[in-house]
């Protein structure tokens, strides 16, 4: 049996936010396009069905955790990565060898008010270590350990 593991999952919500997750149905996506090879790394080999998310919104007037996900399945090949059409499309990545993976997502919540970048960095000692808080680190994949999990979850009022 697998281990939960818990993540951080970043999304510009110009592009997709967590309303259009909500809006999506049964509140059910593919977390597509995503094209660094750590963070596909994450989602090739890491990530499991159950595994917990938190929905990050970047690159906005205030970044910051908006709600949880649940990843609904293993990663499995991305194939906007073959569509010339797509913004993602990636003339290396062939359907014998895709070279992008992603995963389904799906809505568990979403917050009633967010926990910002400002709140988080506000607790730098207690989140040593989280890779969102490191200086210029720009995964919009990261794993997040149990125990920062835990007290971004009493940040939200969810614990």
């Amino acid at each position: 049996m697998n281990q939960l593991r818990y993540w951080l999952l970043k999304s510009e919500p110009g592009s997709f936010s967590i309303d259009d997750l909500a809006a999506c149905p049964d509140q059910t996506t593919q977390w597509d396009g995503v094209r660094n090879y750590q963070a596909r790394n994450y989602l090739r080999d890491r990530m499991q069905p159950g595994d917990l998310g938190f929905f990050y919104h970047s690159n906005c007037r205030q970044p910051g955790i908006v709600g949880i996900v649940e990843i609904r399945s293993a990663g499995y090949p991305d194939p906007t990565a073959f569509d010339p059409e797509s913004p993602y499309f990636d003339p290396k990545s062939r359907i014998d060898r895709p070279r992008w993976f992603m995963v389904d997502v799906r809505l568990v919540e979403k917050f009633s008010r967010p926990v910002t970048l400002k709140q988080l960095q506000q607790h730098r000692e207690v989140l040593e270590g989280l890779t969102l808080l490191r200086r210029g680190h720009r995964l919009s994949i990261m794993p997040v350990a149990p125990e920062h999990w835990h007290f971004i979850l009493s940040l939200a009022g969810k614990l």
